[in-house]
């Protein structure tokens, strides 16, 4: 590998800005780790051949393919391919790894080939500073998002090469800081002196580099690498993802690596997802980010957004509105969604939990109960689709279904709240709405649960819950407003609460009378109705002319641009002809006094609620009165965002 980061910058170095802070990306060149495992999908036996440097010279032809290499380096015959890294939580694209390729007419075309022609004849230094550039000035011309992710063997990072200075310097000339660049370290030996890799990593630490860890799982010594240098990213080697929706071996792997991170405070990126299913079950197990062919394919001119499937599987799933902790519903438990579903034990063949199915259309699971206790839960367009492969059901039809089976089911005893239920549904992987639950009396197997029977009893008791709504506009009132904000406190997700509020309307109503007011109140609730969405935002009259939204929807801010777009627009016909010439009407205050009022506006005051940001109600509803005040401050239809950072409570 090469000698990445220089010893010799001075302390204090300018910071170079030309793209965002924020912004960076991925780029992968010299993997030696990558070579052997492209090699292995090939078919080429590697296992007793040198990937470095001064790989002996053993064919005649090596006249012909150094020949080839040298063109390639004399004339930067290289091209530079992006493949985005993206944030599993929101669908945000957080970077991109930068891939390399040779001419596509010549042997040295994958980047497997160019490197070990490059070592063989010592050229290996001189091609990845070329690769380097290439990359880098590519990323610049096509002024990507994201953090640039190096990828660097523990030998070269502790190396003082004679390129002292080179890398930062070149950096510098594209605008691109240390800031922005975190060190990827990839194994391909198994032992190292760890003291002084510990002491590298410190070094370019303050320098302001991070540090990562490639593929986990896959080298020789990778947990005590963690351990050691404590990264600040972690990579999951794709071994471990490829399947991880059908192996609970490798579910468990990738579950105890994000457990670990939690608790250390690193961020996991898997790498390899190739199917839906496996972005799925990644993204379930809550890891950060991820990067495969499946989110996107590498390409010379990326995509910046993703796909819509993606978009949509890694959408946030709302929080379902539902009815009162005060209301007599609130008894309700999981009791009433009781199914009666005949259950089958671990070793029941494969083949007979398929004719379940297939005699009973409407059988969307079956629990799997051994001795009264479940163990597990079998889908059945899971199972179908596995048997529809070539050769799957003669192969599994006869072994135990447990094979098959979810082994962590979602479990409720028949006790719980639906309110509870509730949260626990979104709290969990989002498979278990589609597969229903089970319920259990102490432990012990009573029936089924679906996710369609839960959203009908939320829909009851939504139903209820409209006795408190607001008799002019029949949107909910004060107490739904308070339960929905405790409950996405409670379920610790993010939403933005929105402020909404008439300006000058008090006037308005003196001079055209309380029926117009009423209009005008009802219009603005229909307004703020309209550019909700019902399946992710909650909207509540907490009376008079003040409303409130919640938002999960990830465009809120367009959507009070629209509202109060829309607003301006339709408030026109409430005013004469002559207070819409003027701005504005005259009214008497009590001594008698005339005054000039503008024509109402709408006021928005939006606050952000993070999970851990706000601990009551209380608080909530405090920082939203305090954002609608500085929004009614600005002059006419005005949006007003509280971005101040607060203390996480």
């Amino acid at each position: 590998m090469f000698s990445l980061f220089e010893n010799d910058v001075p302390d204090g170095a300018k910071r170079v800005t030309g793209l965002p802070e924020k912004d960076s990306i991925m780029v992968n060149f010299g993997n030696i780790s990558y070579r052997k495992r492209r090699a292995t999908a090939l078919g080429i036996d590697l296992s007793n051949t040198a990937l470095g440097e001064g790989e002996p010279y053993h064919h005649a032809e090596d006249d012909t393919m150094l020949a080839h290499l040298n063109e390639i380096i004399e004339r930067r015959l290289l091209t530079a391919l992006f493949q985005p890294i993206v944030d599993l939580r929101n669908g945000d694209i957080i970077g991109y790894e930068g891939l390399i390729r040779g001419p596509s007419d010549s042997p040295l075309h994958s980047p497997l080939s160019l490197f070990k022609t490059a070592g063989q004849f010592h050229l290996g230094v001189k091609l990845e500073h070329l690769c380097r550039r290439v990359v880098l000035e590519r990323f610049a011309e096509l002024d990507l998002a994201g953090r640039l992710f190096l990828n660097v063997s523990p030998e070269s990072l502790i190396q003082r090469g004679a390129r002292s200075g080179e890398t930062l310097h070149y950096m510098r000339e594209i605008g691109i800081s240390p800031a922005r660049v975190i060190i990827e370290l990839t194994e391909s030996q198994p032992t190292y002196d760890y003291s002084v890799l510990r002491s590298a990593t410190m070094h370019y630490r303050e320098m302001g580099f991070q540090i990562a860890m490639d593929d986990l799982g896959e080298g020789f010594s990778g947990l005590r690498l963690w351990s050691e240098l404590r990264p600040e990213f972690v990579k999951i080697d794709m071994h471990f993802i490829q399947g991880i929706n059908n192996d609970p071996v490798k579910l468990q792997f990738v579950r105890s690596i994000q457990e670990i991170a939690d608790k250390s405070g690193c961020q996991v990126i898997a790498e390899g997802i190739e199917n839906q299913a496996e972005l799925l079950a990644v993204r379930d197990l809550k890891i950060a980010f991820g990067q495969g062919y499946h989110i996107a394919r590498p390409n010379g001119k990326p995509a910046t957004a993703l796909s819509a499937d993606v978009a949509k599987a890694l959408k946030p799933v709302p929080v379902i509105a539902h009815s009162l902790n005060n209301l007599p519903n609130k008894a309700v438990t999981a009791a009433k969604l009781l199914q009666q579903v005949a259950a089958v034990g671990s070793n029941t063949p494969n083949e007979v939990v398929y004719e379940k199915f297939n005699a009973d259309p409407d059988l969307q699971a079956l629990p799997v109960v051994d001795e009264g206790v479940p163990v597990g839960l079998i889908n059945r367009f899971g199972l179908i689709d596995r048997f529809a492969r070539p050769y799957r059901r003669e192969l599994y039809g006869k072994k135990p279904c447990a094979k098959f089976m979810d082994p962590a089911p979602l479990v409720v005893d028949k006790n719980i709240s639906i309110q509870q239920l509730s949260c626990i549904i979104v709290e969990a992987e989002r498979h278990h709405l589609a597969n229903g639950f089970i319920i259990t009396d102490q432990g012990r197997y009573l029936g089924m649960g679906t996710g369609h029977d839960l959203m009908r009893a939320i829909t009851e008791m939504q139903i209820t819950a409209a006795r408190y709504a607001n008799p002019l506009t029949q949107l909910p009132g004060n107490v739904p407003i308070d339960e929905q904000i405790e409950l996405l406190l409670r379920c610790k997700t993010e939403f933005h609460v929105c402020y909404c509020d008439l300006d000058h309307f008090k006037p308005f109503n003196d001079v055209y009378g309380f029926h117009k007011g009423d209009e005008l109140i009802k219009l603005t609730g229909n307004l703020l109705n309209g550019f909700c969405d019902s399946s992710q935002d909650f909207i509540g009259h907490v009376g008079g002319d003040d409303f409130i939204i919640l938002f999960q929807s990830a465009d809120w801010e367009v959507r009070c641009q629209h509202i109060l777009e829309m607003f301006g627009e339709c408030v026109q016909e409430f005013f004469s002809v002559e207070d819409r010439e003027r701005g504005g009407y005259v009214t008497e205050d009590r001594q008698g006094k005339r005054m000039f009022h503008p024509l109402t506006s709408l006021s928005l005051g939006v606050i952000k609620a993070t999970p851990g940001l706000f601990t009551s109600l209380h608080q909530v509803a405090a920082a939203a009165a305090e954002a609608k005040k500085q929004a009614k401050k600005i002059p006419g239809n005005s949006l007003f965002m509280e971005r101040r950072e607060r203390a996480t409570a």
